[in-house]
């Protein structure tokens, strides 16, 4: 997608500093996508604590009942 934006040159000057962009468009793409790898990461670490995992007995005690099940030619409903 072709957009005109008006960057302060320092801002811009940075940017291909940091990221080691040799163009302008180079140094905006890679300096986007830090950023949207940022706020990913800020999301899922906003997430901790909020997902239901099973602990190691809880995932043990499924395992063993599947095993119980099996030998007794039943089926996990």
């Amino acid at each position: 997608m072709k957009t005109t934006i008006n960057i302060p040159d320092q801002v811009l000057a940075d940017a291909m500093r940091f990221t080691g962009a040799k163009t302008k468009r180079e140094a905006v793409v890679k300096a986007l996508e830090g950023f949207n790898r940022q706020q990913r990461v800020q999301d899922l670490v906003a997430s901790f604590g909020t997902l239901d995992f099973a602990s190691n007995d809880e995932i043990e005690a499924g395992d063993l009942e599947e095993i119980a099940l099996k030998e007794a030619g039943g089926r996990k409903s």
